[in-house]
């Protein structure tokens, strides 16, 4: 069961995100937990911890944390990764996805799928930069990583 079983996002102290946020959020965590693959490889000469993990997201110190439980709530591993490496990415996506809800509001469909190729592809980026910064520590495959770069975007949007 190397998944994700329950994921929770800390924003406490973020100010309050706008219906569109909210919205990717909402759809980012009922798909991750539908679908994923996240693992923690062995540490030492132990064997790998066993899932289902729980998943608590949140930013401390000016860093990403990664909290990562078993279902019964026993520390499996902790990671704290720089945001510098997402920085540019992110800020990417916000600015795509801005265009991207206004082009729905009032563009041809054609205009609205060429904005819609760049906003996936940006998502990718980040899912890849998520990727790289986690290898030694999880293993995650790319949907997972779209998914839970979609739910750093958002934290990110008030750190």
């Amino acid at each position: 069961m190397s998944r994700i079983s329950k994921i929770e996002i800390d924003d406490s102290g973020l100010p309050p995100s706008t219906p569109e946020i909210e919205q990717e959020r909402k759809v980012a965590i009922f798909d991750l937990l539908e679908d994923n693959t996240f693992s923690i490889p062995p540490r030492g000469e132990g064997p790998a911890p066993d899932g289902p993990f729980n998943l608590a997201l949140s930013i401390r110190d000016g860093r990403l944390v990664f909290d990562t439980t078993t279902e019964a709530g026993d520390k499996v591993a902790e990671f704290h990764l720089s945001l510098g490496p997402f920085r540019q990415v992110v800020k990417d996506y916000f600015q795509i996805c801005e265009s991207y809800f206004d082009a729905v509001k009032r563009l041809p469909p054609s205009q609205i799928e060429a904005i819609d190729m760049a906003r996936r592809g940006i998502h990718n980026e980040g899912a890849r930069v998520l990727q790289e910064r986690l290898e030694g520590k999880a293993d995650l495959d790319i949907d997972t990583a779209r998914r839970l770069f979609t739910l750093i975007c958002v934290l990110h949007f008030g750190g």
